[in-house]
């Protein structure tokens, strides 16, 4: 299965650092980001899931939980967590999904039928591809999809920047332009006519006939 934006994010149950959870039932009725790791005590990752750590807050303000995933057991995820600690100073206080059978990372195809079915012996070499986020939408819905090899650590920032440019437009038929940052101008969409553009949003400017920019609307 290839799993693209707009699909239906797979749902699935699992154990993680705080028990047993039903991934839909879990993420309720807000979003959620979904974050992949390929082993657990291994740099790159040790980094990024301090730095989700003190980010978390910046995310639960946008009304998103965060959740990560490696394909270790539960058990040894308590261990990695006083590693994180020491290295970035910040404690993983949002739940870890151990997936040791690997289901989770074939559902959400970042590994192959035929990796297997258990963790076990496996090197972070041969679990590369689990370095996916994925932010996924009250409707259950993934609205975005990034994969990073494993020698470049996921910048977090960025992802909070395009999680406000997802809410943003969900909300106001506008998009957003490349490197946009919160009060920016915006993009008025084709679906709004002229008229209705400035009914909406008082003025805009015609850059192109097809590019028409205005202020950042409300949240």
């Amino acid at each position: 299965m290839t799993l693209r934006i707009n699909d239906l994010a797979p749902d699935f149950t699992a154990e993680t650092t705080q028990g047993t959870i039903h991934f839909h039932d879990w993420i309720g009725s807000g979003w959620a980001v979904l974050f992949s790791h390929p082993k657990n005590f291994t740099p790159v990752c040790t980094t990024e899931l301090g730095a989700m750590a003190g980010l978390e807050g910046e995310f639960r303000r946008r009304g998103v939980k965060i959740i990560g995933i490696s394909v270790d057991p539960v058990e040894s995820h308590g261990k990695w967590k006083d590693d994180i600690r020491t290295a970035t100073g910040y404690d993983v206080d949002y739940p870890l999904i151990g997936d040791r059978d690997l289901n989770v990372a074939k559902l959400y195809d970042m590994l192959p039928a035929e990796a297997g079915s258990s963790s076990d012996g496996r090197s972070p070499a041969d679990n590369a591809t689990v370095r996916s986020v994925y932010v996924i939408g009250p409707d259950k819905k993934i609205k975005l999809i990034l994969t990073y090899p494993m020698t470049t650590g996921r910048n977090f920032n960025e992802i909070l920047r395009a999680i406000d440019s997802i809410q943003l437009t969900a909300k106001h038929q506008v998009a957003t332009p490349a490197n946009w940052q919160q009060g920016d101008d915006v993009i008025i969409t084709a679906a709004v006519s002229n008229e209705d553009a400035i009914a909406r949003f008082g003025s805009f400017d015609t850059v192109l006939p097809y590019l028409r920019k205005t202020k950042q609307p409300a949240a």
